[in-house]
């Protein structure tokens, strides 16, 4: 049977393959091939995609032409459609032969436009990441309008559609348009991509097993895996874009980090490694991301320079007993090639940099990382752990690039020595909430009401920074939208809806509302409480099926729908489970502590003091006394704590200060003893204070003429998170009123919006106000609001690189008028505009005793500086003002001179790399000779040439307060340096 006639039959089919899922990706992504193949023109292109035309209807239309078009385009349609569907596998698909696989036409260069079609799909992947940044230019370059710029905008269109739309917009405009958008697309991935390979042709057998592995991979990945692909969401549909940053400062990213980014050389800080770690808190979307890049390999999306893709889970290298060369731990644990495997593993040896390996969830692995044990020889067999070990450091394969995620807990200074560079994934932007819920839910009505629901509880807002959170707070949109007061307000509440959640979806008839809800499921919660607490205890996240019979995990305790049943590809056929998320076991640990009668009274104790274990070597026999007696010896005694321990301990005990609070206590009326529970929850509030009293003692004595500063670590905040999670404003009080600190600095600390809710509901405790410094964190503006609360204790604010916007500005200056004690503020290194400035124009013109503002490295410009100066007209009381690294120019130092020149308290003025020139450097020389304070003034990185510096130099001979005038780096002479210099010693050049 011919392809042509495969149209007809099987048409019912194909219609359901292309439009079942309810998105218009499937389609659009074979227009995109066929497009690009030549075999559509572009009027039936645009004939087929009709605006406002339904999803079917366009399908059919599809169809239509492609079948009067003949068998070789119906085969290449074919070819299409698996390269773009590939898990619709079976002979229903199959082309009989007639398709041949679906190859980029030799790029014929000819025009910018037939460009634009023949690289479309490459394109449209590339456009994803940076579409502002490439319709900027557009409309810098005259060839967009305001109009087109907003028209490719719409948020209702995905990423890609957003793609799709640009590409189709420039190709109306003509060659000039298209030839500047590809230039665009040019320099911004010439920059973050890897270097280019040299051109190969790969052996067939190679070849063939590519095509086996892309296969495999794709279907591991099409659709969402994390929380147990619960929902059987196609990952095309769901997949949002988490919040992407390096580790370290680079000049070569502008805009926002792209996928591709992550392998590429933008950032890099060791150039002879070959791991790139992608680090982030428990929840933050690290295995959904390679999931993502996974899929976009497989179906040559993306990362196209590397032949090979092996992906491994560590959670599943876990349970692999043997020792295996690495030959056998690539073909299998990822894909087994049917034939040649020594040629297929040799040339792997002999083109490493063209194989990509990653690993998820380093900190999963029961060992934590060490160089101890070299291995160089890839025939040796070895412990898997020490396989893994070898191949990060380079001992192994190098030349071989390795992504590997884990959370940041785990990354110490051994293994960051063999890091390529770190990339950091922060969770989701508030425009990621908006679009995934927006995303989970196909009704729009359901999702409006999911996200004012949000907005109207910025605790629960902050939460949703975190994508599993964000995505149970989805899945149990019905609870939260009927809980109307009683709204999540902790971690705590939010996994609590879960649970009832899942209770109420197995047992429709009965209500899952009441203080009783929990007594009809008491078995289940004690069943799988106990096999992940027993797995926390142990580093153990797969089980075996004997492993839940021992715990009494019952086949109606798996179809509660909390255990999944586990992808492992190792070569064992018995069936494993695993938790829906490693936080999801954290939560049932929990759970199994506070409602066991038999767990021992020293675990709590000890799960809240993690650190003295770490300091004093103490194993995991901290859990022993709970566990059966052949588990301690198989598993707990003589074994070292690992780099997963930790954290997911952490997390277990924060459940447990939630679990334990006086909102919950009803909870557990009916499942277990009240004077139990009352006795842990208070031996917690114990914990808690001795925690927190602790690093109050470890802060040093400050020296002679300075302020006393506490420099809190992580587990400072993670002990604060436990005390949020108990709402108990008592143990606040107590932890805070025996804190006396001028300064507290929670600099990389991790710190997002969920831990600034904890932060400002502790710290508003404190008897006496603090500087707060919280730079290089991922406070956002989300973050922002939820430490409004205790802007009150608040002398001084820091906010450093924290992406923070206009909006979190207007509601933080909104709040900071209102506060007596607020008088300094730094924010440089975010995303401010002059959209921003009326509102500090309006803090100072409102408070008269603000010292100190600081805005260095963000994007204000001259107009911005003329609203600041507005402010400063009427403020008697600024002493320092930064605007270093913005783009004031002449016109901006201007405005800001004019109300500066009379100023009788301003110490210290920076205008940096502003683009001065001598015009500003001459009304900056009326606020010399005039102001009575000033001390310092700096002006290096200008233009500034030698008619302004003769101004500075007759305005210092009025004025000998003056200190210093900075003006290394401006428009002049080495002559004109040494001359001036020798003329006004307090210039410094």
């Amino acid at each position: 049977m011919s392809a042509q006639e495969l149209v007809l039959k099987q048409r019912t089919d194909i219609l359901h393959a292309l439009c079942s899922s309810g998105s218009a990706e499937h389609l659009e992504r074979v227009l995109d091939v066929l497009l690009a193949q030549g075999e559509l023109t572009w009027e039936d292109y645009q004939n087929i995609q009709v605006p406002g035309q339904a999803l079917y209807t366009k399908a059919r239309q599809l169809l239509d032409v492609v079948y009067t078009k003949g068998a070789d385009t119906c085969g290449i349609f074919f070819a299409a459609l698996k390269q773009v569907l590939p898990e619709v596998q079976g002979p229903d698909f199959s082309s009989s032969g007639s398709c041949s696989d679906v190859d980029e036409k030799e790029e014929t260069r000819r025009t910018s436009t037939q460009t634009l079609l023949t690289q479309r799909p490459s394109l449209i992947y590339k456009l994803q990441g940076c579409i502002e940044g490439a319709l900027e230019a557009l409309v810098q370059s005259s060839h967009f309008t305001k109009a087109d710029f907003d028209e490719v905008r719409l948020p209702i269109h995905t990423p890609t559609q957003q793609a799709r739309r640009l590409l189709d917009l420039v190709r109306s405009k003509g060659e000039s348009a298209a030839a500047a958008v590809l230039q665009y697309i040019h320099q911004k991935h010439d920059v973050g991509s890897p270097p280019k390979q040299e051109k190969l042709t790969p052996p067939k057998e190679v070849l063939t097993y590519q095509k086996k592995l892309s296969s495999s991979v794709c279907a591991q990945s099409c659709f969402l895996s994390t929380y147990g692909g619960t929902s059987h969401m196609s990952l095309d549909d769901i997949y949002t874009e988490g919040q992407l940053e390096l580790a370290h400062d680079c000049v070569d990213i502008q805009g926002p980090l792209g996928l591709e980014d992550i392998v590429g050389t933008a950032g890099t800080v060791n150039e002879e490694a070959d791991t790139v770690l992608i680090s982030g808190e428990a929840g933050n979307g690290k295995s959904t991301l390679l999931q993502r890049l996974h899929l976009l390999w497989a179906r040559g999306a993306a990362l196209q320079d590397y032949l090979l893709l092996f992906p491994f889970s560590c959670r599943r290298l876990n349970s692999e007993q043997r020792e295996l060369s690495v030959q056998e731990l690539l073909f299998q644990h990822c894909c087994w090639p049917d034939r040649e495997q020594g040629e297929i593993f040799q040339f792997i040896q002999d083109h490493p940099h063209f194989i990509l390996f990653t690993f998820d969830g380093l900190d999963e692995l029961k060992q934590g990382f060490s160089d101890e044990h070299r291995i160089c020889c890839p025939t040796q067999r070895a412990p898997v752990h020490i396989l893994l070990f070898n191949l990060i450091q380079g001992s192994l394969l190098k030349g071989v690039r390795k992504v590997v995620t884990s959370r940041p807990e785990a990354v110490g200074p051994v293994l960051k020595k063999y890091l390529r560079k770190e990339v950091l994934l922060k969770g989701f932007s508030p425009n990621g909430i908006n679009c995934f819920v927006r995303k989970h839910h196909n009704d729009p009505t359901v999702a409006a009401k999911v996200l004012e629901s949000l907005q109207a509880n910025t605790a629960l807002l902050g939460l949703c920074h975190s994508p599993v959170l964000c995505w149970i707070v989805s899945q149990c949109h019905k609870e939260l939208l009927g809980c109307g007061e009683g709204s999540p307000q902790t971690i705590t509440d939010v996994y609590l809806m879960i649970l009832q959640h899942f209770f109420q979806r197995q047992s429709p008839l009965k209500s899952a509302m009441g203080l009783g809800w929990l007594q009809g499921h008491l078995e289940t919660i004690l069943h799988l409480g106990q096999l992940a607490f027993e797995g926390i205890s142990m580093t153990c996240y797969v089980f075996s099926g004997t492993d839940l019979e021992t715990r009494g995990v019952t086949e109606k305790d798996i179809c509660m729908g909390f255990l999944t049943q586990s992808k492992d590809m190792s070569s064992t056929h018995s069936k494993h489970y695993e938790f829906l998320h490693v936080t999801l076991q954290c939560f049932f640990a929990a759970l199994h502590i506070v409602m066991s009668n038999n767990t021992d009274r020293s675990v709590i104790p000890k799960l809240f003091n993690l650190q003295e274990l770490r300091d004093t070597g103490v194993k995991r026999a901290c859990f022993r006394s709970c566990l059966p007696s052949t588990d301690q010896k198989e598993h707990v005694l003589d074994s070292e704590a690992t780099a997963a321990e930790t954290p997911n301990l952490q997390i277990t005990a924060t459940f447990v200060s939630g679990l334990l609070s006086q909102r919950h206590l009803s909870l557990w009326l009916h499942c277990c003893s009240t004077t139990m529970v009352e006795k842990k929850a208070r031996l917690v509030a114990r914990c808690l204070s001795k925690g927190m009293h602790k690093h109050f003692k470890s802060i040093p004595q400050p020296v002679q003429g300075e302020k006393k500063s506490m420099h809190a670590m992580p587990g400072f905040v993670w002990l604060i998170k436990c005390i949020y999670e108990m709402q108990e404003s008592r143990i606040a009080k107590d932890a805070m009123h025996k804190l006396e600190v001028d300064h507290l600095k929670l600099t990389y600390c991790n710190i997002g919006p969920v831990e600034c809710t904890a932060l400002a509901y502790v710290l508003q405790h404190l008897r006496n106000p603090v500087g707060l410094q919280l730079d290089n964190n991922s406070v956002g503006d989300v973050g922002v609001e939820q430490l409004l609360p205790c802007m009150h204790i608040c002398k001084s604010l820091y906010l450093r690189n924290n992406n923070i916007t206009d909006e979190g500005i207007r509601k933080l200056i909104a709040k900071g008028i209102q506060c007596d004690s607020f008088q300094k503020i730094s924010l440089f290194n975010n995303n401010l505009t002059d959209a921003c400035m009326q509102h500090f124009s309006h803090l100072l013109k409102t408070k008269q005793d603000f010292l100190s503002i600081r805005l260095g490295n963000n994007n204000i410009t001259e107009e911005g500086a003329k609203q600041l100066a507005e402010g400063l007209k009427s403020n008697q009381s600024l002493k320092y003002l930064g605007l270093w690294g913005n783009k004031v120019g002449d016109a901006g130092a201007e405005a800001l001179a004019g109300a500066l020149e009379n100023s009788q308290t301003l110490l210290w003025l920076s205008l940096v790399g502003n683009g001065v020139g001598s015009t500003g450097a001459c009304a900056l020389a009326n606020v010399i000779r005039n102001s009575t304070s000033l001390e310092e003034i700096w002006l290096t990185e200008n233009c500034i040439t030698r008619a302004g510096v003769e101004c500075l130099i007759e305005a210092l001979q009025h004025n000998a307060r003056v200190k210093s005038v900075w003006l290394r780096n401006n428009d002049l002479s080495s002559e004109e340096v040494q001359e001036m210099a020798q003329r006004e010693s307090r210039l410094t050049f």
